[in-house]
């Protein structure tokens, strides 16, 4: 196949060629003439899975014929001359020893690292590891590092990175990790090839051999008598000069062409002089000039300066170009989805290449508007799958209280009660526990309240069995406690199989149906065999742990992907091709990401170690973008905002506008046409959302039922809701609609006045018959008494019990001087007058009721807050006036006579308002009052929408229903008949 030289055997195709059919058309050129069985005796080594799927698929499209054995890279291994070589560590063994090695250390140290963080440094040194063994730098190298002048933290560092020494030991075959096995190969191919290297064709396509052991392994081949190195995308149009500054390591390795560069010369090469492996041409060779220009290492100003000008053909470069500046990542993915479209009907092949997963997500909603389903390369983190979310749903119940959010979100998961004919029931008793029991009551539900809720449910016969199995299988879930990693994983999948087959129920198939599932189930059975080296840990540890490694592994599961419209990851985009090539999310940040942090090591001490530096991940990113945008027509595509703030470009496309625009009058104009193009599809795009007609907005509501649908019994704080938002009476008591209780119960005013109401009630029953000396302590204890039933948060319960211990001298004191004055007799007692001439019935629960010696009333409520002003109460707060006027109509027994109301205010310090009731008053109080419920008893009175409301910026439960936002309270109700 190859001709005998001196020299390693190194080829490359150029930037904006189609690399795999490249391969596939330079291994015929030259097979040519050769019997058609020797093409089975060429070995094609890659470096991913969907290269050599796509190579076979190439040849597959030529008809029936023999094919090359073609390999991947990490398989080198399963060679049938490695087969005495010994099994690696399982790489989640490593990880669990790792723990156990980094627990002991911070249990000696604790002053290096929180426990909190125990599993990322692990994760963290596991990678370390992996990359010394890969590079072969040994403990010694990384502890022999000069750290004078450093600070502390690296000091740190190398007491972590001394309890990996054991992995490094000579001959200990017990230890060899993945990473140290796949160098070790490496290393004996080089060895054996040299003594007998083979006779046939090898090859290796599509590395740029940036990881130390496929570097070798590609060294060794170019060796080869018969062996080969094609590199994808070599930048032919860059100078020997600027390749020339591609040596350091620490200045270039974010260069696009610096692996290139760094092998080349280990081979004793200049990249230069690498000839190409096929005759397939760039797809527009003006603009690999144009991009080789722009990607130059800094300082660039003056190359800009000096050969800008004199580039050729910039209209033919920009001609395939189209610059997407979108207002908002919404805007980019409806702009590329709608270009993805356009492909599918033109029968073109499309790619979208991006590291921005949440982009090509939004697009892949988008294009199922037209029922498209891009084949994504990417698939789901088994985290995200369905028995991914119910894995760690479980395990959040085992390590957390559970609340009646995750109670729903493990009774509502499709795979809960799954694969029965009574599922639909499951759903419906779930419906209504929820409705009836986990908003209302019970915030952290037990099992006493199910089984209460499935009591009165006297027409539903298996309610209780039900209840008693969500008992069982969920609530009982909470084992916070530390335990073995066996028994935790076993304890999990047991409770996850459970939940899933329901109440006896057998361990459901659809559990770990379709490839989400298997993959799932066999991560877990990893788990399981390897669960001895966890140690013992608490459930929350083991819950992070948990979803840790199953975000590591991914599924893919596609419907029915389109077969010309694709989402590739930029590492396959190195060696595909497509018509139309669309490169999204081109901002820093996500396109090149920031290198992440390394608590190990600084890029100086790195290099040092001589390990890759965090600035290879970029230099990575920047070829596959300059492989990328070499193609026929391609898109460059940026939101310029994303959900907080203004983005920055990405550092290339800022390169090539900024050179396009001071190069020459030609680049400036070829600029504002990509500008142009890119600018019409978004416009395109935003019209697509555009209603077809506009929808006036809504007026402001004040509907007008039928009189008979009017309400006719109040209570006296609803009355300061009809005064102030008489729209939100009409939604309660004519259309019945009520507003549900947040799910996630919290703790806030509301919750904290219902509590700090029934702390008082309960003080106040148990000293009427008067007040002890230790009346404050007897105060303090019930609050504590109190809140621990009704608040179940720690740092809540202790911020009440405190602002409580503030007043609670003030309230005995202030209290004292109440008793003086009369004695409780009602204490929240539901009580209702009926206003015959009104044809109107009041209701009211005060707060407490005390009678004074001459048998007057005298009426309290507590307020949590402020207590009202005078004007407020004149115009708004009618509650005790109304009171007053319920108990002259006899509503509190024999005692009709009303000596004062009083407000006690409960916050900042304490503050009582009072004010003595005469009879006068009360006329006045019962004609407002009467005027009032009249006017709501017209039919041509309206229901008008937040009338008064006490601040703008208040929010009513019925605002949506009352197309708030669409009018202000400027503008005046508009009455509507209702309901006739």
């Amino acid at each position: 196949m190859f001709d005998p030289q001196d020299t390693p055997r190194v080829f490359a195709t150029p930037i904006g060629v189609d690399f795999s059919r490249a391969v596939v058309a330079g291994i015929a050129e030259r097979m040519a003439g050769a019997p058609p069985e020797a093409l089975a005796r060429v070995e094609v080594y890659v470096n991913t899975a969907r290269t050599q799927r796509r190579l076979r698929e190439i040849y597959a499209q030529s008809g029936p014929g023999f094919l090359p054995r073609i390999r991947l890279i990490t398989d080198l291994a399963a060679r049938a001359d490695m087969a005495g070589l010994p099994a690696p560590i399982p790489d989640l063994r490593l990880r669990l020893e790792l723990s156990q090695l980094v627990a002991a250390l911070l249990d000696r140290q604790p002053q290096l690292a929180p426990r909190s963080s125990l599993y990322g440094l692990s994760d963290a040194l596991a990678d370390l590891m992996a990359e010394m063994q890969e590079e072969r730098v040994t403990p010694d190298t990384v502890a022999d590092l000069d750290v004078e002048g450093h600070s502390d933290h690296w000091q740190r560092a190398q007491e972590f990175l001394r309890i990996v020494a054991p992995y490094f030991a000579e001959g200990d075959d017990a230890a060899l990790s993945i990473e140290a096995r796949q160098s070790r190969v490496a290393d004996m191919l080089a060895a054996d090839w040299a003594k007998a290297p083979p006779q046939h064709p090898v090859i290796v396509a599509g590395s740029t051999g940036s990881r130390g052991p496929t570097a070798r392994f590609m060294a060794a081949v170019a060796h080869l008598p018969q062996g080969a190195v094609i590199l994808p995308g070599l930048d032919y149009d860059q100078p020997g000069a600027v390749w020339d500054k591609l040596t350091d390591g620490l200045s270039a390795e974010d260069h696009p062409q610096f692996r290139f560069m760094k092998f080349a010369t280990g081979l004793g090469l200049h990249p230069l002089d690498i000839a190409r492996w096929s005759t397939d041409a760039p797809a527009n060779p003006p603009r690999n000039r144009l991009i080789s220009l722009a990607l130059r290492p800094a300082p660039v100003t003056d190359q800009w300066l000096a050969e800008g000008p004199g580039l050729e053909g910039l209209a033919e470069a920009a001609s395939g170009l189209t610059l997407i500046e979108a207002p908002t990542p919404q805007a980019e993915a409806a702009a590329i989805a709608l270009r993805l479209r356009r492909a599918a009907e033109d029968g073109i092949t499309a790619a979208l290449i991006s590291p921005d997963v949440t982009l090509t997500r939004q697009v892949t909603a988008a294009l199922d508007r037209w029922g498209i389903e891009p084949d994504d390369s990417s698939g789901l983190p088994l985290s995200h799958t369905a028995p991914g979310r119910l894995l760690r749903h479980v395990a959040e119940a085992r390590a957390t209280r559970v609340s009646a959010e995750t109670l729903l979100v493990l009774l509502k998961h499709p795979l809960t009660h799954a694969g029965r004919a009574d599922r639909g029931e499951h759903l419906k008793r779930t419906r209504d526990l929820e409705l009836q029991l986990l908003r209302r009551e019970a915030p952290f539900p037990t099992r006493a309240d199910l089984a209460r809720w499935a009591e009165r449910r006297k027409n539903d016969a298996g309610a209780v069995a039900w209840a008693m199995w969500v008992s069982d299988t969920v609530l009982d879930l909470f084992a916070p406690e530390q335990q073995p990693l066996q028994a935790h994983v076993s304890a999990h999948l047991e409770a996850v199989e459970r939940l899933s087959a329901g109440p006896g129920g057998d361990a459901p198939a659809e559990l770990w149906e379709k490839e989400e599932g298997r993959k799932t189930r066999a991560q877990m059975q990893a788990l399981t065999r390897e669960a001895e080296a966890g140690g013992t840990l608490t459930a929350a540890e083991y819950r992070d742990f948990l979803t840790a490694i199953l975000a590591e592994e991914e599924a893919r599961d596609p419907v029915s992907p389109h077969p010309r419209i694709m989402i590739w990851g930029t590492l396959e985009a190195r060696v595909q091709g497509a018509d139309l090539v669309i490169l999204g999310g081109l901002n820093e940040g996500s396109w090149p990401s920031a290198p992440g942090a390394d608590p190990w090591l600084n890029r100086r001490m790195r290099a040092e170690a001589g390990l890759r530096l965090p600035d290879r991940v970029i230099g990575l990113a920047a070829h596959d973008f300059q492989q990328s945008v070499g193609g026929a027509e391609v898109w460059l595509s940026r939101a310029r905002r994303d959900a907080e703030t203004e983005t920055v470009p990405s550092r290339w496309l800022n390169r090539i506008t900024n050179l396009m625009e001071g190069a020459s009058d030609e680049s400036r104009t070829a600029l504002e046409g990509m500008r142009e193009r890119g600018a019409d599809w978004v416009a395109m795009a935003v019209r697509l959302d555009e209603p077809i007609e506009t929808v006036p907005p809504a007026k402001r509501p004040a509907p007008c039922p039928p009189v008979g649908q009017r309400p006719n019994q109040l209570s006296v704080t609803d009355i300061e809701k009809l005064i102030r938002d008489p729209y939100a009476i009409y939604a309660r008591k004519v259309l019945d609609l009520h507003a549900l209780n947040p799910l996630r119960q919290m703790p806030d005013a509301p919750l904290r006045g219902t509590i700090l109401h029934d702390i008082l009630r309960r003080f106040t029953e148990v000293t009427k018959e008067g007040l002890p000396e230790d009346a404050e302590a007897l105060l303090l204890r019930i609050t504590e008494e109190m809140l621990e039933d009704g608040a179940p948060w720690p740092a809540a319960r202790r911020i009440w019990l405190a602002r409580i211990a503030r007043v609670a001298p003030w309230f005995i004191e202030t209290e004292r001087a109440r008793r003086a004055l009369g004695q409780p007799v009602l204490l929240e007692e539901k009580r209702q007058t009926r206003f015959e001439a009104l044809d109107f019935t009041l209701t009211a629960k005060p707060d407490r009721v005390d009678v004074t010696p001459d048998g007057r009333v005298i009426l309290y409520d507590y307020k949590t807050g402020g207590v009202p002003t005078k004007e407020q109460e004149a115009h708004y707060n009618k509650q005790l006036w109304l009171e007053a006027l319920m108990a002259r109509q006899g509503a509190f027994d024999d005692h009709r006579d009303v000596a004062r109301i009083s407000y006690i205010g409960l916050g900042s310090g304490g503050k009582i308002t009072e004010a003595e009731v005469s009879p006068g008053e009360l006329d006045e109080v019962a004609q407002g009052f009467a005027r009032l419920i009249t006017h709501f008893a017209d039919p041509g009175s309206g229901y008008p929408s937040r009338r008064a409301m006490e601040k703008l910026a208040y929010s009513g439960d019925f605002d949506h229903l009352a197309r708030h936002g669409e009018w202000d309270e400027t503008m005046e109700p508009v009455k509507a008949k209702v309901g006739e």
